[in-house]
C-alpha cells in the first residue's frame, strides 16, 4: 500500500520560495509509493491550487482567516484519522506550530516540521514554541542548511539528534527570458541588466541593491534595475528609488508567475539578503547559468562558493555589491564563467529529484522506525 503524505503550508501561490518547495514536494512524490494530499491553511491562489489538482495531488483547502481560527482545524484532524494518514509534514513556523498540536490530537505516526530560514531576532515566543511545542513533538525537524541546524541546536537548544539538513531543490528550467524580458521592457541588446526576484520585505534589503545600483550610475548610465516580486516594502522602496535618482532605471514588475523566465534576462543575478536558508531564487538563478552576486549569509556560502559560483559579498555593504556588480559587467568572460560553473553545481546537487528524493527516504525511515518501536 501507498504512504499517506500530508504537507501542510499556510499558503499556496504568491507567498514565499518554502511554499513554492512544499508544493513542488508534494506534486514530485513517487505516485507508486506516496499518495500526496497538499493542506493550505489560509485562502489561496485558485491557480496554484489547480495546479496541484492536476498534477494527481489531492488539496484540502482550510479556509482560515485569522491566526486563532481554530475550527478548521478539525477538517484537518478528521482527514488524518478517517484515512490513517502516516506522515504530517508541515513548512515553516506558523503551520509547523498548529500541526504539532493537530498531529497529536489525530495521532498520526510520524510528524516532520520543516523550517525555511532561521535567524534569532529577539522573538522568545517562537524559541519557545520550538522548544517546547514543535520540538518534542516532531520525529524530526528540517533545517535547509547546516547553518540554520545549528541555530536551532545552539539558540533553541534542540535534540541535535532530531534537526537533520535537507537542502532544497529546483527543476531544470530553459527559457528565451533574456529576449522576452528586453522585448517587454523595450530595452536594446546593449542595456546591461540586473535584477533580484524575490519578496519586498525587510529581511531581503532591496534597499542595498537600490544603493548599489545608484553608485553605478555614472559609470553605467543605461543600466537597469529590475525587481520581481512584491510585498510591503514595495512603496518604501519605490521611494527610495527615486531618492536615489534612478527611478527610471528601476523596473517595478511585481508578482509573476513567470518570475524564473525573467530571471534568464539578468546579466547579474543578484540576492542582497540579510538571512536565508536555502534561497529558491539563488537555487533558480544557477539553473539559468546567471552571473551571481550573494551576500554571504546563512546557507548561502554552502550552496555557492565565493569566486567559483558566484561572488560573495557581506551584507548590507552598497559598496561591495557595486563593486561586484560592475567587475561582472566588464569582464563578461569571468561572468559567463561563473554561471556555468554554478548551473554545473546546481544540477549535480541541487536538482528537485535530488531534494524529493532525500525527503522519500527520511519518509519511509521515519514510518519504519516508528512501526519497528
Amino acid at each position: 500500500m501507498r504512504i499517506k503524505v500530508v504537507t501542510v503550508v499556510d499558503r499556496a501561490g504568491g507567498a514565499g520560495g518554502g511554499e513554492r518547495f512544499a508544493l513542488d514536494v508534494a506534486m514530485s512524490l513517487d505516485p507508486t509509493r506516496f499518495e500526496s494530499i497538499f493542506c493550505v491553511t489560509r485562502p489561496s491562489e485558485a491557480v496554484t491550487v489547480a495546479e496541484a489538482r492536476a498534477a494527481g495531488v489531492r488539496v484540502l483547502e482550510l479556509e482560515r482567516r485569522s491566526r486563532l481560527s481554530l475550527a478548521p482545524w478539525a477538517q484537518l484532524v478528521t482527514l488524518l484519522r478517517s484515512e490513517q494518514v502516516e506522515i504530517l509534514h508541515s513548512h515553516k513556523f506558523g503551520s509547523n506550530a498548529w500541526a504539532s498540536l493537530v498531529a497529536r490530537s489525530a495521532r498520526v505516526p510520524v510528524f516532520i516540521a520543516q523550517e525555511h530560514s532561521w535567524a534569532f531576532a529577539g522573538d522568545r515566543l517562537r524559541v519557545f514554541v520550538d522548544r517546547h511545542l514543535v520540538g518534542p513533538r516532531a520525529d524530526v525537524m528540517i533545517a535547509v542548511s547546516e547553518h540554520d541546524r545549528r541555530a536551532m541546536i545552539d539558540v533553541e537548544r534542540l535534540d541535535a539528534n532530531r534537526v537533520v539538513v535537507c537542502e532544497n531543490g529546483v527543476a531544470p528550467f530553459t527559457s528565451n527570458g533574456a529576449g522576452k524580458l528586453r522585448a517587454e521592457l523595450g530595452l536594446t541588446p546593449a542595456a546591461p541588466v540586473i535584477g533580484l526576484v524575490g519578496g519586498l520585505r525587510p529581511e531581503k534589503r532591496v534597499d542595498v541593491l537600490l544603493a548599489a545600483a545608484a553608485r553605478l550610475r555614472g559609470e553605467l548610465p543605461e543600466l537597469v534595475t529590475v525587481i520581481v516580486g512584491d510585498g510591503p516594502e514595495r512603496p518604501r522602496l519605490e521611494a527610495l528609488a527615486a531618492r536615489l535618482g534612478i527611478r527610471d532605471r528601476v523596473r517595478f514588475l511585481g508578482h509573476r508567475d513567470d518570475a524564473v523566465e525573467l530571471a534568464a534576462g539578468f546579466d547579474v543575478a543578484l540576492l542582497t539578503s540579510e538571512r536565508e536558508g536555502c534561497p529558491l531564487a539563488l537555487l533558480e538563478y544557477m539553473s539559468l547559468a546567471r552571473p551571481i552576486v550573494a551576500t554571504r549569509v546563512g546557507g548561502i556560502p554552502s550552496l555557492v562558493h565565493d569566486g567559483i559560483e558566484a561572488l560573495l559579498v557581506q551584507e548590507g555593504n552598497a559598496d561591495a555589491v557595486a563593486s561586484a556588480v560592475g567587475l561582472l559587467l566588464r569582464n563578461r568572460l569571468r561572468a559567463s564563467l561563473l554561471g556555468a560553473a554554478a548551473a554545473r553545481r546546481q544540477a549535480a546537487e541541487f536538482g528537485l529529484d535530488t531534494a524529493v528524493g532525500r525527503l522519500e527516504q527520511l519518509y519511509e525511515r521515519l514510518l519504519a522506525e516508528r512501526c519497528a518501536a
